[in-house]
């Protein structure tokens, strides 16, 4: 098949999502397929004459992709575009989607997991992988996923939406429960994430997370395990439990080797795996999530689970939690790459 897996863009997360994108299209290479890896924002400045040809093109277009401790510096790829323009879709990005067979999204956060690019391309009728624009969007956006889960009977910790300015955070900081994680409604890879342990921290956070854009919620927090378990089809995979070497889980424990201690399938009882899939697949169908998600959840010290947030295009870096989990049940990167295509193909867009 052609396949363009897209990637990039001008998320918080670009970096991952280039190296999600690279490890897909040269897994897909590898199994035959004609795929080449497309930037969402920054596109192909030029085609060749017959644009067909890009489908062979060596190494699938792909670029030298890492994830560096801090994010990456999205003005800097805003300046290297050639025509300037603010348009979500790069030079002839749409083009290119347009000869695919399927496109591959192997984008995260906003401008790729937000529904946006879902709906551009169900419009320009383009079969495109993983759950739907409507979802997509609602999953993105923790405040309504939130509101889907209390109304489910999902668990999930005490929370509330945040509507403050610069001068509120210092009485807000006294206001609030403690101890509790601040966030912005649309991050993700753990940036735009606080997790205050004073008054004085909870303050800096409240100014801080504000930069992320979005809408700011707070959240108890729970102390306990944490699980991630991914849905791939119409069953959970075993659950990955994350160990941080430091204080916290955050972008760079995420992504730097050594950063975490991660363990698939987590050291679970038999009756405390189930319970992680069941609720895993509970909060994928609440959301109306498709093909394949990834639900991060606290296993407390009493036995209870808690439901933080589900991802509707988790990473799938090759050494990602999905890859992980896949794996575990026989399923090798390759493998689980084509599976995903397959499930999206078969389903009825509009």
């Amino acid at each position: 098949m052609k396949i363009v897996v897209l990637a990039g863009g001008l998320s918080t997360e670009r970096a991952v999502s280039l190296v999600t994108g690279t490890g897909i299209c040269r897994a897909l290479r590898e199994r035959g397929h004609r795929a080449i890896l497309v930037d969402l924002f920054l596109g192909l400045e030029e085609l060749p004459a017959d644009p067909e040809t890009l489908f062979d093109a060596a190494d699938g277009l792909c670029p030298e992709a890492r994830i560096e401790t801090a994010a990456p510096d999205l003005e800097a790829v805003r300046r290297s575009r050639r025509d300037q323009s603010p348009r979500v879709f790069g030079p002839h990005v749409l083009e290119l989607c347009q000869r695919a067979d399927v496109v591959f999204l192997g984008l995260h956060g906003r401008d790729g997991e937000d529904g946006r690019v879902q709906a551009a391309l169900e419009l320009l009728g383009v079969p495109y992988t993983g759950s739907g624009y409507l979802a997509s969007g609602v999953a993105m956006d923790k405040a309504v996923a939130k509101r889907i889960m209390n109304a489910e009977g999902i668990p999930t910790p005490k929370w509330g939406v945040l509507e403050y300015g610069p001068e509120d955070a210092c009485r807000l900081a006294w206001e609030l429960p403690m101890p509790c994680v601040v966030k912005c409604t649309t991050g993700g890879s753990s940036l735009g994430v606080f997790l205050p342990e004073s008054r004085e921290e909870l303050r800096d956070a409240l100014m801080q997370v504000r930069s992320f854009g979005g809408e700011v919620i707070w959240e108890e927090r729970i102390y306990g395990r944490e699980l991630t378990v991914a849905v791939l089809g119409d069953r959970a995979l075993p659950a990955v439990e994350t160990t941080p070497a430091g204080k916290d889980f955050d972008y760079a424990a995420k992504y730097q080797k050594g950063g975490a201690e991660e363990v698939c399938p987590a050291p679970l009882t038999e009756a405390e795996a189930a319970a992680a899939g069941e609720l895993a697949l509970r909060v994928h169908r609440a959301l109306g999530l498709a093909v394949y998600s990834r639900t991060d959840m606290i296993l407390d010290k009493d036995g209870q689970l808690w439901c933080l947030e589900a991802n509707s295009l988790p990473g799938m870096t090759p050494t990602s939690f999905v890859p992980q989990e896949a794996a575990a049940v026989g399923l090798c990167y390759g493998e689980l790459c084509e599976e995903i295509v397959r499930l999206s193909l078969g389903i009825r867009r509009r």
